[in-house]
């Protein structure tokens, strides 16, 4: 059976999961390497086993605009799987993944005659579309404060009744469109405030209603 096929149970659907345990291939990727860079040639799906993965895309200044972490359980690439060609983001392993890959030929094969699959994955791209749309208008009309307030939410994950992060000042500015220096001054703030606290790589929330309240939601 392929590895992984046990976690496909809660991350796909049936029909998807079908074509994944048939025709996917495994694929590791090491902490820090690159899966493939913005305008790469792409003709393949991935879902994430296990690790985490950033996404990103290069600003014409050189810095780096983190656009999502995906972790365990995320499907991503699709796009290239109905108009292969340039990929439009970096995908980066933040930590040792685990991941399968589905060729466009492969998948080609399959969505011949299962419009369930099809719609799935139509499904897919809509609500990455929706996703990178939010994104758009947070860094064109939210302040930093709002918009880092947002991502540190959207990236908390509980665990043993704590809420916590596993990013770096760098990673958050990354993703909050924004300096280091910046982001830390506003974590720091809101360290003092009682509202989070920060760890090396990590950030652990104290206060949701606080934070909630900065992100306007």
């Amino acid at each position: 059976m392929l590895a992984g096929a046990d976690l496909l149970e809660d991350i796909a659907s049936r029909d998807l999961r079908s074509v994944l345990l048939a025709a996917a291939k495994p694929v590791r990727l090491p902490a820090g390497e690159t899966l493939f860079e913005e305008h790469d040639q792409g003709d393949a799906l991935y879902v994430l086993l296990e690790g985490r993965v950033e996404l990103s895309v290069a600003c014409e200044d050189g810095r780096k605009l983190g656009l999502d972490v995906l972790s365990s359980g995320a499907v991503f690439g699709e796009i290239a799987l109905f108009d292969p060609g340039a990929r439009t983001a970096s995908a980066t392993a933040l930590e040792n993944c685990r991941l399968l890959r589905l060729r466009h030929h492969d998948l080609r094969k399959a969505i011949e005659g299962n419009a369930a699959l099809a719609f799935e994955l139509l499904r897919l791209m809509g609500q990455r579309m929706r996703y990178m749309n939010t994104q758009l208008h947070e860094y064109v009309f939210m302040p930093l404060p709002q918009r880092l307030a947002r991502k540190v939410l959207h990236f908390t994950r509980a665990d043993a009744g704590k809420s916590s992060l596993k990013l770096s000042h760098s990673e958050l500015a990354e993703l909050a469109g924004a300096s280091r220096e910046a982001v830390s001054k506003v974590l720091s703030h809101w360290k003092k405030q009682g509202i989070l606290k920060t760890g090396r790589g990590s950030v652990e929330l104290l206060n949701h209603g606080a934070l909630r309240e900065i992100a306007g939601i």
